[in-house]
Formats: structure tokens, sequence, C-alpha cells
């Protein structure tokens, strides 16, 4: 199941884990087009999709949109909690309903989603957290509340990592810097030149670290956080 998954990394993430054959339930908080498209796509490339609305905002929303997968199509295997919103501003004029809108889903409906997803893994599952390499390195102002959510995010799946070893499920965090999506597309001239590799990374190498996180491969891997941001934060 991905939590957040009709659009950029989330929609990336949907495609290749139903091309590896998952049966791939998603989230989708206000825009049922695109979630329908990207079903459609999924089905029509042999796969298995179920989109479902839920704001992960409301966490009422977010357990029964668990629920819903559970009922289609049984226990889950791999939970992937990538809804996230990103607000910029100065502390000094960031709005105190924006910060609060940011915990809602930022840290509120990662905590929501693991804990209702949690009675419904399997022994043995895996939970994948996309969070930011902003948790370790903000690098620019006006980051300060979106890099505070995404610090406490890193901290929260390290401790759910050892809440649920005894189950054998694994807990990591993917930390990925600037990638192409809607949410950065205005930001490319900015960011491009800072990048040491010279170039904006790509939804689809986000999918395939996640892929490689919910398979046989790294069963060992436990409570990390991995950054990928072209050398960004090195």
């Amino acid at each position: 199941m991905v939590l957040g998954g009709s659009r950029g990394m989330g929609a990336a993430i949907v495609r290749r884990l139903a091309a590896e054959g998952r049966p791939t339930a998603f989230t989708y908080a206000a825009s049922p087009g695109p979630a329908a498209a990207l079903a459609a796509e999924v089905e029509a490339a042999g796969g298995t999709a179920l989109a479902l609305q839920a704001d992960s905002a409301d966490a009422g929303a977010v357990r029964a949109a668990i629920e819903a997968a559970v009922t289609r199509f049984g226990k889950l295997g791999v939970l992937v909690v990538n809804a996230g919103v990103l607000k910029a501003g100065t502390i000094d004029q960031f709005a105190l309903a924006d910060f609060d809108h940011m915990l809602a889903v930022n840290v509120r409906g990662v905590f929501a989603a693991i804990h209702y997803a949690a009675p419904h893994l399997t022994d043995g599952g895996r939970v994948i957290v996309i969070g930011s390499n902003t948790a370790g390195h903000i690098g620019t102002p006006g980051s300060s509340v979106y890099a505070m959510t995404k610090a406490a995010v890193a901290q929260l799946a390290r401790g759910a990592a050892l809440d649920l070893a005894p189950r054998k499920i694994t807990v990591n965090t993917i930390q990925p810097g600037p990638i192409a999506t809607d949410m950065t597309a205005d930001l490319m001239d900015y960011i491009t030149p800072r990048l040491p590799l010279g170039r904006i990374g790509e939804a689809s190498e986000v999918a395939g670290l996640a892929a490689w996180l919910a398979g046989p491969d790294a069963g060992y891997m436990t409570g990390a956080a991995l950054t990928l941001d072209g050398g960004w934060s090195a």
C-alpha cells in the first residue's frame, strides 16, 4: 500500500511495485482524475491497482483506506508512506495554520499510517517512509518547518523499526533531495547548479530504491535513513 500514490514519487513507486507483480492500493487526497488514470495505466500493463481517497491529515480517513485495502487484497506485505505537503516561508512569517497542516500531514499522518497498518502487516513485512534530505541538512532559508517535520519523521521511523523488529518487520526512510516532480518544477533553474551531480533526480530512482527496500535483499536493513540527493548534503 502506498499512502500518497497518485503523483510524482508516489506514482512512480506504485508503477514499480505493481510491475513487480504486487497488487497495490494507493491513496490520493483531492484529485480523483490522476488517481483513476494511474490505476487504469497499471491495469493496462497487466498489474493490479486500487485507488482510495484519503487525506493524510485525517487519521480516520487513513485508517479507513488501510482497512479497504486489506478487505480487497488481504494482509499487507509492504507499506510506503509518501504523502506529504511542502510549504515554504521564513519562521517569522510562517502562518500558524500552515504549521498545523504540515504537522498533521507530514508527522501525524505518518504515525497514523504505520499505527493503523501495523496489525495488518505480515510478519517480515516492510515499511518505507519517504522523508527528505532536509531532515539533516536544511540548505536554504524558508525550510525550517518542513525540515522539522522530516526530522521528526526520521526519528519516528527509527523508533518504529525497534518496535516492529520482534515481528521481523523492517522500517526504513528514504530521504530524497530535489526530484523532478510538479512540486519542484518552478525550482529547477535554482536547484540544478547547486547539485554536485549536475542534475535533478528522477522519481523512478526513488521508486527503484523503494523496490529494493521492499525486496528480499534488504531483509537485514532496518532503522536506516537513506539519502538520495545527488550529493546535495555531502
